[in-house]
């Protein structure tokens, strides 16, 4: 069989990177919070495997990967979007950040100012 990849995104937000292939996504009743602020994460799977008889057993480990994961990112201000785990990896896509205009840069010089 192969490996089952559950993935967790913030509402509101759209995947940033192409879900696992499958012909439907379930989403999960249980989303994933962080117990320190109010960041809340939605857990997507693949639907087959979400009705299986053996999910809650299978599932186990990337749950508990995911959990630890967007629980260490509290400190950093949950920057990452889009989580993915296989039960051995947890795979991050941040948000995009904003390249800074021209105006806004400093200059570049070797001098102490």
């Amino acid at each position: 069989m192969p490996r089952q990849i559950l993935v967790a995104l913030q509402p509101g937000t759209d995947p940033i990177a192409p879900l696992p292939p499958a012909a439907f996504h379930r989403t999960l009743e249980e989303p994933i919070y962080c117990p320190k602020c109010e960041a809340t994460y939605y857990l997507l799977a693949d639907y087959d495997w979400v009705i299986s008889r053996h999910f809650e057993d299978e599932s186990r480990r990337h749950k508990a990967m995911l959990k630890k994961s967007i629980f260490l990112e509290h400190t950093l201000g949950h920057p990452t979007l889009h989580l993915e785990s296989n039960g051995v990896i947890i795979t991050k896509h941040p948000k995009e950040q904003a390249k800074p205009s021209v105006l806004e840069m400093k200059p570049v010089t070797r001098r102490l100012m």
